[in-house]
């Protein structure tokens, strides 16, 4: 036995490497220097347990090497996090762990033989219900729970204790009783189901339970020792009919329970969705998911995180911080463990010397291993929260006392292994029942004690078979399949099923820890309510904001307390671009899809930066610089002073975003008051420019007449007549003021905008292809690489008639019983104007250029996109030629620059009660540099037209670029 505990030597020295260095981690965070005494607690720790390692040498030389070991390792962490979260509670807990190793000896010096359980089992049993019901009468409500029992100036939870007895007194009862409770007497639904008085003890503890969850408002406690008891039977009988019936009544019970109990509802509900309630009932389990999405794979570093912010995290939450603080990895190396102690505690129980002291492993091993399933399962919302501590690490003094009395029963049943001194115990003491015998004669009150028989008689360790005296009914020994050795066999296998669940139940809490931390963890961590997220990046410089042209939009200024707040030096220039950055807002626009980069959290754009970030570094976040240009931005915003609508300026050839003005516009330096006001107000965080749906109206023509000559449908220089008004699909299609241009050709009628001719030349293309080629240019999908839009709407031309397609050709959507179109978004028809510029190629936008480092040098750079060729070269030649004409001699002739040619497309889009202004267009025509895009809401209100704010951007876009 001596290479048993030389293994559990070595083992204790391995573990106690990782329990002095994460203690150590945890010292140098508070900025104390490494020296014995501040290393006193993991040192003083591994002393102790050195100690019960020389006592179980002595007292159990037989027993489980790896049990000691595990529960060091765990002890040495949870002592460590208890420290970290709450210090003030740290020197009790201390004392009261070292009490416990003390009293694993004793008891393991006290309990010699588990065969002293088969004596006592029904008192212990009355014990442990006892001390399960005590604090119904007497205890002491905290949390909602009324578990605890108040003595003075200590609190103690019976429960803890409780569960102990009531394993060794299951353990005693199914050792006496397990042959009879293995016999089934009938059969339904293909399950055999022995007499109701054998299931009378699994009413028994259901309606215990009941009573647990009604009156204590404990479900943890309930579940779990449900749990033990159906496993126990199910290890002690072999029949799955006990574990379905037992699963059924707790379904029964649960869905009882949850009818008619506030507190069970409040769990289910907090579980389902704990974000409905962020700030109220769910407030525990929504920190819990925030901490442990902050820890990622490995951990923000013992001492860096924010558990602190859970309630309670010292008690049922102490996972979270090791989820938060050690990532992944540690999490899942502490599920490990507890999976390990799993499986040597049911080692034991196969390895043990009789039925009693298999029993009272399994048992013992399901109340630890089964307990850190539930509250792992609880607060990664895996399971509904249970409100039960976590086994060696949670704070909590009774909690510690009883699993240590559990390891040392578990070490006490290991030492009685078979294979060390000691023969295979019987199977338990079988009460035969009545059974009928040849001539009418009934065996009955037989018993028999052992399960090691002979032809000549049955012997056992409780030294053969009694009859009644003076009874002339004959003795008959029930054989079963769980008699004797066989039964044996039969148990073990049992025990093996148990090995193979629990580690299933513990690969799933790592599976879903797994989707929490790595695949779920960005989600978490981008709520608009994560105060983990806020409050760590308030210590963080963030990275600027800047234009093209060097202008700074957002900035980081550092505060007395050592947090920055957002700053705009340029006020609000480009407000829905930039976006907001707020503590109790969260963020938007670029501070938004930008953050992590801004914020240099978790950044892995260099070497350098991913080696702070997997070390937990906080760094200054990175510069973000943008497309757009300071001046041409400014021209854009100043046009639409006073009005409604938005600009987009793009630069054909990368799609860059050169201006994005959206009026009305907020102020991105006062949040609050922006998300409170109304548009009447002047204020507005909508952002027209990529949100808003318009009807385009003549600015659609393009992709009409795009549409037309690609498919050669027509040409520019076919005639069509224009009259005022022509019906087309049995109704009116009619001319802006019902002007009559009598007739034209096809590229005069684009520059006059007729919309009667354009009715007819989409009927020519044919709504399919008109759907395809608006697809082509955009239509149909959110455009930006970098931001995200409002997808611009084609009806389905399956659904469109003649009249309704003709309209859609001039640019009005009329459909009726199915999605009108057409309907784009500023930016969409920035990017139509962009393509026609670009050859026909359309660039997908995007709005920032480059990511800069703290100092200054260029990290990353965006590689323009295309969306695909939306129509030939020559066909677009042909539009620029019909665009330039607009502007030279049509209806957007105050379009015009000075000293530069300029094609474009006007457009007045009727909405019911007012009219919008649109325009599109480019310049310099030749090699075009900007496109531009204008959309003036209510322009008979405000007297303006697009074609003049067009000019003025133009000419502002233009001399900032040189020309």
């Amino acid at each position: 036995m001596s290479s048993r505990r030389n293994t559990e030597l070595f083992l204790l020295i391995s573990a106690a490497f990782p329990v002095v260095l994460l203690y150590a981690m945890y010292v140098i965070t508070t900025g104390t220097a490494l020296t014995f005494q501040t290393l006193a607690v993991p040192l003083g720790l591994f002393a102790a347990f050195a100690a019960a390692h020389i006592a179980v040498r002595i007292l159990a030389p037989g027993a489980d090497p790896a049990i000691l070991p595990v529960v060091f390792l765990l002890s040495g962490v949870g002592i460590t996090f208890v420290t970290r979260v709450k210090p003030e509670l740290a020197m009790n807990q201390l004392i009261i762990l070292f009490a416990s190793i003390v009293l694993m000896v004793i008891t393991l010096a006290l309990v010699k033989n588990l065969d002293v359980v088969k004596k006592y089992k029904y008192s212990l049993g009355a014990i442990g219900i006892l001390l399960l019901l005590l604090p119904i009468f007497i205890g002491t409500e905290i949390y909602g729970s009324k578990l605890w029992i108040t003595i003075g100036g200590f609190s103690i939870q019976p429960g803890e204790f409780a569960k102990v007895f009531i394993v060794l007194f299951l353990a005693g009862y199914l050792a006496e009783n397990r042959e009879l409770l293995s016999i089934s007497n009938h059969e339904v639904l293909g399950f055999k189901v022995p007499r109701l008085k054998l299931l009378l003890p699994l009413f028994v503890v259901w309606g215990i339970c009941m009573l647990i969850v009604a009156f204590e408002r404990d479900l943890g406690s309930a579940v779990l020792f449900y749990t033990i008891f159906l496993l126990m039977l199910y290890v002690a009988t072999g029949r799955i009919s006990y574990v379905v019936i037992g699963f059924v009544l707790l379904a029964v019970g649960g869905f009882g329970a949850y009818k008619v109990m506030s507190h069970v509802q409040t769990r289910f509900q907090i579980w389902l969705d704990p974000f409905a309630d962020p700030s109220g009932d769910g407030y525990q389990l929504v920190q819990s998911l925030f901490s442990l999405a902050d820890g990622g794979l490995v951990g923000t570093g013992i001492g860096k995180g924010m558990p602190t912010l859970i309630p309670i995290v010292e008690s049922d939450f102490i996972f979270s911080a090791i989820g938060e603080e050690m990532g992944l990895l540690g999490g899942a190396a502490v599920l490990f463990l507890f999976m390990l102690f799993a499986v040597r505690g049911l080692t034991t129980a196969a390895r043990a010397k009789s039925d009693l002291a298999a029993f009272c492993a399994s048992g013992l091993t399901a109340a630890i291993s089964f307990q850190a399933f539930l509250i792992v399962g609880g607060v990664t919302r895996l399971i509904p929260l249970t409100g039960v501590t976590l086994p060696f690490m949670s704070q909590g003094g009774s909690s510690l006392l009883s699993s240590f009395i559990i390891v040392a029963l578990l070490l006490r049943a290991g030492d009685e292994a078979t294979g060390r001194e000691a023969e295979l115990s019987g199977t338990g003491i079988m009460a035969a029942q009545d059974v009928p015998v040849p001539g009418g004669v009934s065996a009955a009150g037989t018993r028999v004690y052992g399960g090691n028989a002979s032809a000549a008689g049955l012997t056992g360790s409780a030294g053969g078979s009694h009859a009644r005296p003076g009874s002339r009914l004959r003795r008959r020994l029930l054989d079963t399949p769980e008699s004797g050795v066989l039964g044996r066999v039969a148990l073990a296998k049992r025990l093996t099923v148990a090995v193979f669940a629990f580690t299933a139940l513990f690969a799933i809490l790592v599976g879903n820890l797994t989707y929490i931390q790595v695949f779920k963890a960005k989600d978490y961590q981008n709520m608009s309510i994560n105060n983990h997220s806020i409050a760590r990046a308030a210590y963080v410089k963030r990275g600027s904001i800047i234009t093209s042209d060097g202008v700074t939009l957002a900035e980081s200024i550092q505060n007395e307390d050592g947090t920055y707040s957002r700053s705009h030096p340029n006020g609000n220039l480009a407000a829905n671009v930039v976006g907001y950055y707020s503590t109790r807002y969260g963020t938007a626009g670029v501070e938004s899809t930008m953050n992590e980069t801004l914020t240099g959290s978790k950044d892995y754009s260099s070497w350098m930066n991913a080696v702070n970030s997997l070390a937990g570094i906080s760094q200054p976040g990175n510069s973000v610089k943008l497309t757009i240009d300071s001046r041409i931005q400014s021209a854009a915003e100043q046009a639409l002073s006073g009005m409604s609508g938005a600009i987009v300026v793009l630069d054909p050839r990368t799609g860059a975003v050169l201006a994005s003005a959206t009026a009305p516009s907020y102020d991105n330096n006062d949040v609050e008051a922006s998300i409170s006001a109304t548009e009447e107000s002047g204020v507005s965080m909508y952002d027209r420019a990529t949100q808003a749906l318009y009807t385009p109206g003549s600015t659609f023509k393009v992709i009409t007449l795009a549409a037309a000559l690609d498919t050669g449908a027509s040409s520019l220089q076919e005639t069509y007549s224009a009259p005022s008004s022509m019906e087309i699909g049995n109704a009116d299609v009619t001319n802006y003021e019902n002007a009559n241009f009598g007739t034209i050709s096809l590229r005069r009628a684009f520059a006059v905008s007729s919309n009667v001719v354009f009715g007819q030349v989409a009927n020519q293309v044919g709504a399919t292809s008109l759907v395809q080629h608006a697809n082509a240019f955009g239509y149909g999908q959110p455009l930006g690489l970098d931001f995200s839009t409002a997808a611009s709407i084609m009806p389905d031309p399956s659904l469109m008639t003649e009249w309704e397609l003709a309209w859609a050709g001039a640019g009005q959507p009329v459909g009726q019983g199915h999605t009108a179109g057409p309907q784009t978004t500023p930016m969409q028809n920035a990017v139509m104007a962009a393509a026609i510029a670009n050859g026909g190629i359309a660039m997908n936008p995007y709005v920032v250029a480059q990511t800069l480092s703290p100092e200054g040098t260029v990290i990353k750079s965006t590689q323009p996109r295309s969306l695909g060729q939306a129509v030939s070269s020559s066909t677009a030649q042909q539009v620029k030629e019909a665009m330039l004409d607009v502007v030279e001699e049509g209806s957007g002739g105050a379009a015009a620059v000075a000293g530069v040619k300029v094609a474009g497309k006007t457009g007045t889009a009727e909405t019911g009660t007012h009219v919008n202004s649109v325009f599109v267009g480019f310049a310099p025509y030749d090699t075009p540099t900007v496109a531009i895009s204008v959309m003036l809401e209510n322009y008979d209100v405000h007297g303006v037209k697009a074609t003049y704010v067009a000019s003025q951007v133009l000419s502002a876009a233009l001399s900032a670029q040189g020309l």
